[in-house]
């Protein structure tokens, strides 16, 4: 249920086409759906102007497939990170039109009739393929909520000509994620060169010293750089969903030749 929803169930009402039972049965589920294990916020597309996340990590299958249908066919998309193959497999069974993204790690339903995504300048950046999994979840976190989202992978510091020949495509863009485990200085690197807002998102990737993506985490916290937030340790769908709020929320840069 979001804005739009409701003011057409509204008017329906109004006009005499749904009676009020109708519209009761419609609502009964708000602000939220007690399933006994999951309270479903119902009522967040309202408040925020997007739908509950469910995190797949730490629920059982069985749990995921009882929440992802409650969830779908109410006009929004769905998303589920950290989930198994297992998981989607027990979904796919009640939501035929589920899909998986395996690299990902998501479950996503998408919205009845969806719009196509915008290209609205989101850039995601990652040093390189171990970092992937992270990427694209905040790739199908964006796209999910309208953002077309570009990739430009395998481009960190330990062989930097990589990103530099990359320039133009770092300085169009609106908006860059990168993507980052190791030292994570790819961050500071391509918040140097850009004037777009960099979401550094660090991952667990690297050795022991990396102590699983703290060294990454605090490298990125303590960059030089100016304009650089950062996200938690593998927190993609944080990066995705932030970037995309950006870009959507934000108004485009006027072409400069429409002022000549």
């Amino acid at each position: 249920m979001d804005s739009a929803a409701l003011l057409t169930l509204l008017e329906k009402v109004r006009d005499g086409s749904m009676d009020v039972p109708a519209a009761a049965a419609v609502l009964r589920d708000l602000p939220y759906q007690d399933l006994g294990y999951a309270r479903l916020d119902h009522h967040r597309p309202l408040r925020t102007g997007w739908p509950e996340v469910v995190l797949g990590e730490g629920k059982t299958v069985d749990q995921i497939a009882g929440i992802v249908p409650a969830l779908a066919g109410r006009g929004h998309p769905v998303l589920v990170t950290r989930a198994s193959p297992e998981a989607y497999e027990a979904v796919a069974a009640t939501v035929p039109s589920a899909e998986y993204r395996q690299l990902a790690r998501c479950i996503i339903v998408s919205a009845d009739n969806p719009s196509p995504p915008v290209d609205a300048g989101l850039l995601i950046v990652t040093a390189g393929t171990a970092d992937l999994p992270v990427a694209e979840e905040a790739a199908v976190t964006a796209e999910l909520m309208g953002c077309c989202a570009s990739r430009l992978n395998d481009v960190g510091v330990a062989g930097l000509h990589r990103l530099l020949a990359q320039r133009q495509r770092l300085e169009q863009a609106r908006v860059i994620i990168v993507v980052a485990g190791m030292e994570a200085a790819l961050a500071s690197v391509v918040s140097g060169l850009v004037s777009a807002p960099v979401i550094a998102a660090p991952t667990a990737v690297g050795y022991g010293a990396s102590f699983e993506g703290l060294a990454a985490l605090l490298g990125m916290l303590n960059s030089c750089a100016p304009g650089v937030g950062v996200v938690n340790i593998d927190n993609g769908f944080g990066a995705g969903y932030l970037a995309a709020q950006i870009c959507l929320m934000s108004p485009t840069p006027a072409d400069p030749a429409d002022n000549p």
